[in-house]
């Protein structure tokens, strides 16, 4: 059994995947710099025994990690709970992505996991958004390489600019409303952020397809809200929630001879 843990700003996502490749179960985490290595070690241990293994059935753990702060309490929890040294998806790791951007060290590790996860799956010539705490949108070509990117604020951060920067809008939880034709201050608001969102990516793959000079991408989404994004349009091929986790695993079996 692999552990992979995604640590992203918002939250932790970790998962344990079997020597098929498949996930038998994630558990999820808010990020906090506080935490130390115990707290981490301790949910870890938890969600193991949540899925019917135990510490000693985990044979190793790789890390992609966007919050350099909190690596250091998490690093050491594996070591001290789980008694593994984790991989960490960074410069020196076999990916079979090669990133081609002005630089390269500047692009994250979630945006590697997910193009690693979508090349090997489904090839190249594609688009990949994670909706995260910011959204990304890269492209990567038919070789693995990573050309491409675009970064928007997530549809939290941009609800969020709403209730806090108005003093009379309301904190709204972020659903599709039954139209975009809004009655009332809330649904209102979620018709203006669902809808907009919607747009807005629709318009940047439009965008994007049109000065690559293709037609023929394929597009593939993952990340905490995608699902409702996906659902509400056709822009979208297919949605994967565990599109990092696979890609983590497919990283671990380029390197675990290293």
């Amino acid at each position: 059994m692999i552990l992979t843990v995604d640590i992203g700003n918002t939250n932790i996502t970790m998962a344990l995947i079997d020597q098929r490749s498949q996930v038998v179960g994630n558990f999820r985490v808010t990020t906090k710099v506080q935490r130390t290595s115990d707290e981490y070690g301790m949910y870890i241990i938890d969600f193991c025994r949540a899925n019917g293994y135990g510490a000693e059935d985990v044979q190793d753990v790789i890390i992609s990690s966007v919050v350099p702060k909190v690596m250091h309490a998490f690093t050491n929890s594996i070591r001290k709970y789980i008694h593994k040294e984790p991989m960490i998806v960074g410069p020196g790791i076999k990916t079979g992505i090669s990133v081609k951007s002005d630089f390269p060290r500047e692009v994250g590790a979630d945006k590697i996991v997910d193009a690693a996860a979508v090349y090997h799956l489904h090839g190249g010539n594609a688009i990949i958004l994670d909706f995260g705490t910011a959204t990304s949108i890269d492209y990567m070509n038919e070789k693995g390489e990573f050309l491409y990117s675009v970064i928007m604020p997530g549809v939290e951060i941009c609800a969020q600019a709403l209730w806090q920067s108005a003093a009379k809008l309301p904190e709204i939880e972020i659903i599709k409303p039954k139209s975009i034709l809004g009655t009332n201050t809330d649904s209102s608001m979620r018709a203006g952020v669902v809808y907009g969102y919607i747009g807005g990516v629709e318009y940047i793959i439009k965008k994007m397809k049109q000065e690559i000079g293709r037609d023929d991408i394929k597009v593939y989404a993952t990340g905490g809200l995608g699902r409702l994004i996906y659902n509400e349009t056709d822009v979208i091929d297919e949605y994967d929630p565990d599109l990092a986790f696979k890609g983590m695993k497919i990283i671990y079996d380029k390197n675990k001879g290293r």
